[in-house]
């Protein structure tokens, strides 16, 4: 039941993907939509788990209807299933994508929590936070929407 939640997730996430038109036609004047999409939270690292907790925010100008976002590790996740919330799915060895939900401009959006388990016991691990389709709008400002965070193996959250 697990899988097939997370095998439409994944299709959904491939069906917005390859279904994403330009933002702008060739040779028309008509604008794309601008949004400015962003990550903070926290990961915490314990005996080879990781605790993610992270807001998207929406800067604006314009509302997004959904975004996706990847969280990948510098090592890979451990062999078998992961439990991940309802919208996340695994997408490769070291990865995760997770939607968003609708974006107000000048909004947050809702939290997304999640655990996931990594081979090993790793003593410390570079986890990478990006967006990987941002509902089709122009986002100008992609330094605050791709951030790299260090987590030591100490239980300590560190920040994003």
């Amino acid at each position: 039941m697990r899988w097939m939640r997370g095998l439409a997730v994944w299709a959904a996430v491939l069906t917005v993907g390859v279904g994403v038109a330009p933002a702008r036609a060739a040779g028309t004047a008509e604008e794309a939509t601008e949004a400015d999409l962003s990550y903070h939270g926290s990961a915490v690292m314990r005996g080879g788990r990781v605790d993610v907790r992270l807001t998207p925010r929406n800067h604006g100008p314009a509302d997004v209807s959904d975004s996706t976002v990847r969280l990948r590790w510098s090592v890979p996740l451990a062999a078998g299933a992961q439990r991940l919330p309802a919208g996340c799915a695994r997408t490769g060895r070291q990865e995760v994508v997770c939607r968003t939900g609708a974006l107000a401009a000048d909004g947050l959006g809702e939290r997304i929590s999640l655990r996931v388990w990594l081979r090993g016991r790793p003593t410390e691990v570079t986890m990478a936070v990006e967006t990987l389709w941002g509902g089709g709008a122009v986002d100008r400002n992609r330094s605050n929407d791709r951030q790299q965070v260090l987590v030591l193996d100490t239980g300590d959250a560190y920040f994003f």
